[in-house]
């Protein structure tokens, strides 16, 4: 008998993380794979006066937003860190030559510093990313840049920003409290773990093979076009061959751009282009507004030589939905304690997304 990825159980290695992912396509067989929710036009008001995020209303802590017509950034009122707070002065753990001990060893903490902020896409209470225009999304990744390069000369000796994550939680089934298309930007005295490794190991990467990782990535998919998604000049998104979530996609660029900071003009168009394209398919798979998180990895504000000249541009899609707009995907049981585990192939999984329209949404067909 020839082994089957279709139908063996197997093992992908994530190169990124230097994590395993186990694969067991067999159970995709079972009767419900392929369910279809009935399409449901959801009724969006354009404003909600009793948004926090809406223009010109009171946010939680009294501030009143402007009346903003584009993009919209604030500081958020309830920040995961703060600029402004004591260093926290660890205790001198052992002498030299001495052991440490046993407090020492295990309970160890970092003070953390940084900044939180909101990001509104768009003063339209109901337009998501794929219903916006693209020149709209363009003001976004502008935004996204923009803030990059202020945190950046904004670093001093008082707070460093070493890096900013953005992200996105989308919907309520990523514990998203409020339904205005809004983002975050969380910038950093320190660099996170999960980019952290990234980083680690595309530099291993490149000192082993005198090539970077995703560059060298981008040609494999390239050529072999099995889980490619969508491309564009700048861009291509595709299923990892590695993938967890069901339709879990990876956009990376295709050029070596480092950051949204080596952005230009094209590549600000690009980008906003391929992620109406890449979320409106996401809408269409199920005919429902899709929930996802959404996260931009690329190099450190301040880093080393090695961090910032081995990162490479790339957004993470991580989507729970796995057969309907209500049946989810949960890492629960072997996924928490051996590892990750899914049923679906990459493959299987491009091969859905890519039949589904990027150019009109299920709601059009509606109207």
């Amino acid at each position: 008998m020839k082994f089957d990825f279709t139908d063996h159980s197997h093992r992908r290695y994530n190169p990124l993380n230097d994590t395993w992912v186990l694969c067991s396509p067999h159970r995709g067989k079972r009767p419900w794979q392929g369910e279809q929710e009935d399409i449901v036009k959801d009724e969006v008001q354009n404003y909600d006066p009793s948004c926090y995020l809406c223009p010109g209303n009171d946010r939680a802590m009294g501030t009143k937003n402007p009346n903003y017509t584009a993009t919209h950034v604030f500081r958020n009122d309830y920040p995961a860190v703060k600029r402004e707070q004591p260093d926290l002065v660890e205790e001198q753990s052992h002498e030299k030559g001495q052991t440490l001990s046993l407090k020492s060893r295990l309970q160890k903490t970092q003070g953390v510093k940084g900044d939180c902020f909101v990001i509104c896409f768009s003063p339209n209470h109901s337009l998501t990313l794929p219903r916006m225009e693209i020149n709209a999304i363009m003001h976004v990744v502008e935004t996204w840049k923009q803030l990059c390069f202020q945190l950046k000369t904004a670093s001093s000796e008082r707070m460093h920003y070493r890096y900013i994550e953005f992200f996105e939680n989308k919907g309520s089934a990523m514990g998203c409290s409020n339904p205005h298309p809004h983002g975050q930007a969380w910038g950093l005295d320190y660099i996170p773990t999960n980019v952290g490794e990234e980083i680690k190991n595309m530099t291993k990467y490149f000192k082993s093979y005198g090539s970077h990782l995703l560059g060298d990535y981008v040609k494999l998919e390239m050529e072999e076009k099995q889980r490619i998604v969508l491309e564009n000049d700048s861009f291509v998104v595709l299923v990892p061959y590695w993938a967890l979530w069901p339709f879990e996609t990876l956009l990376i660029s295709k050029e070596h751009l480092h950051s949204l900071m080596d952005f230009q003009e094209k590549h600000v168009q690009d980008l906003a282009s391929i992620l109406k394209q890449l979320t409106t398919k996401y809408d269409n798979l199920f005919c429902t507004s899709f929930p996802y998180s959404m996260g931009i990895h690329q190099a450190p504000l301040h880093g080393t030589e090695d961090e910032c000249n081995n990162s490479w541009f790339h957004m993470h899609f991580y989507p729970p939905l796995l057969r309907s707009a209500s049946v989810k995907k949960f890492c629960v049981g072997f996924e928490m304690l051996g590892e990750a585990q899914r049923d679906l192939t990459s493959e299987q999984a491009a091969e859905r997304l890519q039949a589904l329209e990027c150019t009109r949404h299920y709601l059009d067909t509606l109207s």
